[in-house]
């Protein structure tokens, strides 16, 4: 009872270090989708752009990590937009998808780093 109880009282510092494991994970699959989609022309400051936010609260008490992309680029363009282009296509030009792929890809390897990670810090209670 006393594990549950300090469990309760960590969750607000064990929920972040959860989802950032998992993040983590996701964000190497995009990384690597990304630089597989991308020409040898590539300036690599889209690559460079793509990040993790910190685990935190959004507007309805939820926790959440967010990977994107840095805005905006040294030549004023939306990396997201560029993503986006790239995930999509455009007239002339095939979409090369790397989001939808890197989702599928990191599921089971995120759930099992969260799940590492979740067991690991009740471990410590």
């Amino acid at each position: 009872m006393d594990r549950i109880a300090r469990l309760a009282d960590q969750t607000d510092v064990i929920v972040p270090k959860v989802l950032e494991a998992g993040g983590k994970v996701v964000l190497e699959q995009v990384r690597s989708g990304l630089h597989s989609v991308l020409s040898g022309e590539s300036t690599g400051e889209l690559e460079d752009s793509l990040g993790l936010s910190p685990a935190g609260l959004d507007r309805k008490g939820d926790f959440n990590v967010k990977i994107g992309f840095e805005e905006p680029r040294s030549d004023g363009k939306s990396n997201a937009m560029l993503a986006s282009v790239l995930e999509h296509g455009k007239h002339g030009q095939p979409p090369r998808p790397f989001l939808k792929a890197a989702k599928a890809a990191a599921r089971a390897p995120a759930t099992a780093a969260m799940v590492a990670v979740l067991d690991s810090e009740v471990g410590k209670l």
